[in-house]
């Protein structure tokens, strides 16, 4: 099933002269294998609308010969605030069918999980009546509602999905975001290398200039137009002629780093995963409001109002309330004696208060600028039997280490991952999950620069 994403009058002005100029960049700017990757149905409308229609025209339906495809007689997107029963409506049909065509919608989709800017496409029978419509259903496929034998019917057909699994390598010059999307990948990928270094590595405070790094990643691509990352598989990232980190996923136990060690420690090293430090632990600080010397027993970190505080180790909290300088607090209690503190928020994450248990990296609260507070920061302070301490000079604790048969699987797995890693060498694609098409081929590599 393929619909144009326009409607006839606003086709008339994307004509195959940009769709052929679009067509020469592609193909001049990507390599041979990548130019030819296919639009989707709905890209392929808007690019290239006079041989989409062409192509609409000439694919016959499962069964039966060779029929034109009708052209809708309206599409756009839905808008903010706009729900699926008041587009029903919109488009002429009657409450109680506006009802039917929903219920009938609800069997592959969501409703309330439509959002602004989903594509849609209306078509009308010889009466004058709505007779199908379509939804472009992110990342899952077209759906289509049409209305049979006096009800309303709902089909799906999915979006071909694969997973390619890539290398990724350079050099940090300037910001890691766009290091790496200078080297050729999703500038997201520095946000899961945060989570996974996590424990090791402040990306805060850690990151120098010619940094090298090396990533073995997955990436989901739909109907061959990529659509988002996937999981990362193994990286390496290290400073030039110093220190050096990697890590390797095992299985469901998480990252290990190359001598099957686990990354994961008792404390996060920040929490929050891609910040700045504005001010840090100090016994003699000048307050900026009090005008005053006071000791600083925390650590600023500055990011926007509404950013995700995360709980830096698991334990109880023990308090979530007004605490006057210190504005809307957290403290939570965890194992050893530490009591880590959370300042200045604007606002608690659902169901925390006093007594809820929750587990590292939970969301306890949203950053602000409440109490003694001259911008959006979080104050971030740790308590050990009772005394601060630093924060940043905090010791971890590791997790459970492999045992003995599973630290020799791991080893082969690692040999293939740090293979990749280091040469581009194609890793093995991962099998394949429920429904979805996985690709059997090998990675492709990208190498920034020198």
């Amino acid at each position: 099933m393929g619909w144009p994403k326009w409607g006839r009058a606003a086709l008339s002005w994307l004509g195959l002269p940009l769709g052929g100029v679009l067509a020469l960049v592609v193909a001049v700017g990507l390599p041979w294998d990548d130019a030819r990757i296919a639009p989707t149905a709905l890209e392929a409308a808007s690019l290239h609308p006079q041989a989409a229609l062409a192509a609409l025209a000439a694919k016959p339906a499962p069964g039966a010969t060779a029929a034109a495809e009708p052209l809708p007689a309206r599409a756009a997107s839905l808008r903010s605030g706009e729900t699926l029963g008041g587009l029903l409506s919109g488009l002429g049909l009657p409450a109680p069918e506006v009802h039917e065509a929903a219920e009938a919608t609800r069997r592959f989709v969501d409703l309330r999980q439509l959002r602004p800017g989903t594509r849609w496409a209306a078509y009308y029978g010889d009466t004058g009546q709505l007779s199908r419509f379509d939804l472009a259903v992110e990342g899952r496929g077209d759906l289509r509602v049409e209305r049979r034998d006096g009800g309303w019917s709902s089909s799906l057909r999915e979006y071909r999905r694969e997973v390619r699994v890539r290398t990724v390598a350079g050099t940090l010059d300037g910001s890691l975001e766009g290091s790496i999307e200078r080297a050729g990948a999703d500038s997201e990928l520095a946000y899961a290398m945060a989570d996974v270094l996590q424990w090791d590595l402040d990306f805060n405070r850690d990151l120098q200039p010619g940094d090298r790094f090396a990533i073995l990643f997955e990436e989901t691509w739909l109907e061959g137009t990529y659509h988002g990352l996937g999981r990362i598989l193994a990286l390496t990232y290290g400073h030039d002629g110093g220190a050096s980190w990697d890590a390797f996923r095992f299985g469901a136990d998480g990252f290990y780093d190359r001598d099957g060690r686990p990354l994961q420690k008792m404390f996060l090293r920040s929490p929050l995963p891609y910040s700045r430090i504005t001010s840090r632990f100090s016994n003699r600080r000048f307050h900026p409001i009090l005008k005053v010397f006071r000791p600083h027993y925390g650590v600023d970190f500055g990011a926007p109002v509404g950013t995700p505080v995360r709980v830096t180790a698991s334990g109880t909290v023990i308090a979530a309330g007004w605490d006057g300088g210190g504005g809307r607090i957290v403290k939570v209690r965890h194992p050893n004696g530490y009591v880590t503190c959370y300042l200045h928020l604007s606002r608690f994450a659902s169901g925390v208060g006093p007594g809820t248990r929750v587990r590292q990296g939970d969301v306890v609260a949203y950053v602000g600028t409440t109490g003694l507070s001259t911008a959006p920061h979080l104050d971030y302070r740790v308590q050990r039997n009772g005394q601060w301490i630093d924060p940043l000079s905090l010791a971890s604790v590791p997790a459970e280490p492999l045992t003995t048969t599973r630290l020799a699987e791991f080893r082969l797995e690692q040999a293939a991952m740090r293979a990749s890693l280091e040469t581009g060498r194609p890793y093995p694609a991962p099998e394949p999950a429920g429904p979805a098409r996985v690709a059997a081929g090998g990675a492709a590599t990208v190498r920034a620069r020198k």
